[in-house]
């Protein structure tokens, strides 16, 4: 769900992994230490690792507190602390944990890319977190620097040291996920240096996933059913595919309609038939005259990945993005004139695009 007047919580949404999750963003946009070639946010045009408390703990856990207010308990399953970048780079994790945990009694997850585990300090301010969730895409660092392209102050050691130093003493939830890419680490002798690994973490459970949105590289495929079965079996017994799911068609906009579109692709970039599937349920056959207003709002792009267009914010970085799609006012175009921004943003307020009550 986008909710008007939120820069930092978003949903719930339906997740992967954490069923309804209510979202916080500690952090701006591709603020990260990694450029993953897989990140559906794109290139990370200036790693950091310097950890900074980019926004004000108050305004973030306020945040959460009108979120809160809004919901039954029942309409969330998770609290899920997650980055438009790295999570852990936010200085006061340790602060928002506590003080979402003082207001809730839902559990709370941190989705990391698990690079600043080495870090005691990082530790200590997960710890008190219901599940953390890192992130292992590779057993060498070979293939850690192919597919993470880390800051060059981060090492392989040191992420594997992480895991391991964070996992003797946490007590709650460590689930790591695994990105699958064909070609790349869903060979045996990679599976097998990634199950290595893994064996002296020792996650409650592990979760292999498979990019089904827009990749920052060209070149990124998710693996066959060879490479899924491959490392199902080799990964062990903990290990379980996760499936993606149709969370788009879930998702609720609540006031501006093209102000709540631009902040659900800022953070998940959509499949443009998925889009257009969110936008039916609330605009009675004006959806391409939607899709042109977004277009002419200057906020998003659209990026051709994986066989489809994904439409995603306009200051993600994807190289060798594909042209623009004809616009309808363009010479030669067939359809109506789209709107205004302004206009957009009238008519849905007056009910004329037939948003659902």
């Amino acid at each position: 769900m986008a909710t008007p007047g939120m820069r930092h919580v978003f949903g719930p949404v339906p997740s992967r992994r954490l069923g309804r999750s209510l979202g916080v963003d500690p952090v701006p946009l591709k603020t990260c230490n990694f450029s993953c070639v897989y990140c559906q946010l794109g290139r990370t045009p200036r790693m950091t690792v310097k950890r900074r408390p980019f926004f004000g703990v108050t305004d973030i856990v306020g945040e959460v507190a009108t979120a809160l207010a809004r919901h039954q308990p029942a309409d969330i399953d998770w609290i899920t602390l997650v980055g438009s970048g790295e999570t852990t780079l936010c200085s006061r994790l340790g602060s928002l944990v506590y003080f979402i945990k003082s207001m809730s009694d839902l559990p709370i997850a941190v989705i990391t890319n698990g690079s600043l585990l080495h870090l005691a300090k990082v530790r200590a301010e997960l710890a008190d977190a219901d599940a953390v969730l890192p992130s292992l895409d590779a057993g060498s660092d070979e293939l850690y620097r192919k597919i993470n392209r880390p800051h060059p102050e981060l090492t392989f050691a040191q992420h594997v040291d992480g895991l391991v130093e964070f996992r003797s003493a946490y007590r709650g939830k460590l689930w790591i996920e695994v990105m699958l890419l064909g070609g790349i680490n869903d060979s045996a002798a990679a599976l097998g240096d990634i199950a290595a690994v893994l064996k002296s973490v020792e996650p409650d459970e592990i979760h292999i996933s498979t990019p089904t949105r827009p990749p920052a590289e060209r070149w990124v495929e998710p693996p066959d059913s060879d490479g899924m079965n491959r490392a199902v079996s080799i990964l062990g017994r903990v290990a379980r595919v996760i499936k993606p799911r149709a969370a788009e068609g879930e998702t609720k906009i609540e006031g501006d309609l093209v102000d709540g579109v631009v902040k659900i692709i800022s953070r998940h970039p959509l499949q443009e038939i998925e889009l257009q599937r969110m936008l039916t349920r609330w605009v009675r056959g004006r959806v391409d005259e939607i899709l042109a207003a977004l277009v002419e709002s200057g906020e998003i792009k659209i990026v051709k990945r994986l066989g489809r267009r994904f439409w995603c914010a306009a200051d993600m970085v994807f190289p060798d993005e594909p042209r623009w799609p004809r616009r309808p006012t363009e010479p030669g175009s067939h359809g109506p004139a789209p709107m205004s921004r302004e206009s957009l943003r009238r008519s849905h307020q007056s009910g004329l695009l037939g948003y659902p009550h």
